[in-house]
């Protein structure tokens, strides 16, 4: 008997599929026998493949705001563990620490810049084109889905990309958008031809990815301060080898320094009591 949602093989006694979690009709498998159910015409038929037909999408219940905005907030901070790390390691790699005084040169703020980057486009594009999400809309329960017939690869690269104009103001133009369009659709998903809708996962796929992001935080957090004790400072690249962020403390304050922006904060240790 197959899941009329996945598509997937599952046991005929089977009440909800093991796969995604949906509930199996009373039934199912007699209808199958018989003849009378052709699984291609279910109504969520290519749910599996990530593709829906444009006229279908009505049929689809849209992910709300909210959730959304708690499986960005899941993926921020997932992603957050991952940037710390690569961060740690080429700020210690081009930049150098002179007492209680960190100094960014021009090399280690560019090469962790490009590196968030990749891996930030890389995360949402590879995961979503794959399997329909990220760890955080796993873990909440939705899922991108495409209605235009493009490359999925091609598709999804277009919807991450055009991040950059969704995530202006902290993500207040992604959500006016979504807010205001019908089927909640943001900048990215109108121009990729996709949609976010609510899918039930499996409890397996679901603790595989609440383990997973629970890792790679743990990990972080075992692995930064190590990266920091390592002395892997190398000579900056030509013409990079300018300080240009300088991090630090002296007995009164602690201060942060870009080019020739100064901040300075009183510590708690030198306020009059």
């Amino acid at each position: 008997m197959q899941c009329p949602r996945c598509h997937r093989e599952t046991s005929a006694a089977s009440k909800r599929c093991t796969a995604c979690g949906w509930t199996i009709p009373p039934g199912q498998h007699l209808l199958e026998q018989s003849g009378m159910l052709n699984n291609e015409d279910t109504p969520n038929g290519k749910e599996h493949t990530g593709y829906a037909n444009a006229e279908d999408l009505d049929t689809y219940r849209m992910a709300t705001l909210g959730n959304r905005f708690v499986a960005f907030v899941l993926d921020t901070l997932f992603l957050f563990g991952i940037f710390i790390v690569v961060d740690a390691w080429a700020f210690m790699r081009w930049g150098s620490v002179e007492g209680a005084e960190l100094r960014l040169t021009t090399a280690a703020v560019v090469v962790a810049g490009l590196l968030n980057a990749v891996i930030l486009f890389a995360y949402g594009w590879l995961l979503e084109a794959g399997f329909g999400a990220t760890l955080g809309k796993a873990i909440v329960g939705i899922r991108v889905i495409r209605y235009s017939e493009g490359h999925p690869l091609a598709v999804l690269a277009i919807r991450n990309l055009l991040r950059i104009v969704d995530g202006l103001g902290f993500y207040v133009i992604g959500a006016l958008v979504a807010g205001c369009s019908g089927l909640r659709r943001r900048i990215g998903d109108l121009c990729a031809g996709t949609a976010v809708v609510e899918e039930e996962f499996g409890a397996a796929i679901k603790s595989a990815a609440v383990v997973l992001w629970v890792l790679v935080l743990a990990g972080a957090v075992w692995a930064v301060p190590r990266i920091c004790k390592r002395n892997i400072a190398v000579q900056p690249p030509r013409y990079l080898d300018q300080v240009v962020v300088q991090v630090g403390t002296t007995e009164k304050s602690a201060y942060f320094q870009v080019a020739r922006l100064r901040i300075d904060v009183a510590l708690a240790s030198a306020l009059p009591k």
